[in-house]
């Protein structure tokens, strides 16, 4: 990438150059773009391109990928980037996960601040999903696809889970960047599947279409988390193993009154994932998640509400 100088003596005929860029395409109908390393270029280059952009496309959307302090995102975000990369990638652990999504959804940070969850990008593969593999990407994509509410992955590797790290650096080895390479997409032990699902769970769940109402739920076992999020009366409960490697089990608590349940009557958990139903009645339940399947995404259900099913269950 070359240095250019925006603030050169001419700098209104460069920027303008800049924005023709952006028009060529949305002219043939590309509405949604991702910066590369947009915080090295001026903000107030940002700020005035933007707002001219969306003066004929409302509808453009943006995303900001700024892997730099925090303060900076936020920056990018107030100008009019309205998604973000986000820490995700390195915030594995429960207490992490934890504190970084009450940081950016419970805080005045979600006023102005869209986190995109990437567990992978074209330059970065994190040592979690090297060691953890093919149970590893499937609890990373989980979260991601649920925690916020847009997300993101770097395709053929994720869903091939092809893992192989560079020697030296925290990116993929043979990566894209620099070879022409194939897939087969009819591969019987890709993750498209699975993904698919999760994305058919998101599209039909409207709770999981937002990020605001998000709340944690207590688990006594550190390497499961749960969380729920909930519109109306779609309300949704997420449980993952965080541990690729072995099966973990646990005692989870349900903030039922928070979630609009009842405490002395029964309601369903339709893990709306397998296609499995369980009646549960209270606040504590017991829960065993594995490696091959390291989630539950529950739709808790009140007597009489009616659903769609899902009769197609997830294979792995």
């Amino acid at each position: 990438m070359y240095p250019i100088n925006f603030e050169n003596e001419d700098w209104p005929a460069l920027w303008q150059e800049l924005k023709s860029v952006f028009e060529f395409w949305i002219e043939r109908g590309v509405t949604i773009f991702r910066v590369d390393n947009p915080h090295t270029k001026p903000f107030a280059f940002w700020e005035w391109c933007l707002a001219e952009l969306r003066e004929d496309t409302p509808e453009l959307i943006v995303l900001s990928e700024a892997f730099t302090k925090p303060k900076t995102m936020y920056g990018l975000a107030k100008l009019g980037f309205n998604n973000s990369y986000t820490y995700f990638t390195w915030r594995n652990t429960k207490d992490e996960l934890t504190g970084y999504a009450k940081e950016l959804f419970q805080t005045d940070v979600a006023e102005y601040f869209r986190p995109n969850f990437w567990p992978n990008t074209p330059d970065i593969l994190h040592d979690f999903l090297v060691h953890g593999g093919r149970a590893a990407h499937k609890l990373r994509f989980v979260l991601a696809a649920t925690l916020s509410s847009a997300y993101g992955v770097y395709g053929p590797p994720y869903e091939h889970v092809f893992n192989r790290q560079h020697p030296d650096r925290e990116e993929y080895a043979r990566n894209e960047k620099y070879e022409i390479r194939t897939w087969n997409w009819n591969d019987p032990n890709s993750l498209q599947d699975f993904m698919g699902r999760v994305n058919e769970i998101r599209n039909a769940n409207p709770a999981l279409q937002q990020m605001r109402s998000i709340r944690f739920h207590e688990t006594k076992n550190d390497n499961l988390i749960a969380y729920s999020k909930q519109d109306g009366d779609n309300r949704i409960l997420v449980v993952v193993n965080l541990d690729p490697h072995n099966a973990q089990e646990g005692q989870l608590d349900v903030n039922n009154n928070a979630l609009g349940l009842p405490h002395d009557q029964a309601f369903i958990a339709n893990d709306v994932l397998t296609g499995n139903r369980y009646t549960w009645r209270g606040q504590h339940h017991y829960i065993r998640l594995s490696p091959d399947a390291p989630a539950h995404i529950f739709r808790l259900e009140r007597d009489g509400q009616q659903h769609e099913v899902f009769e197609r269950p997830v294979h792995d």
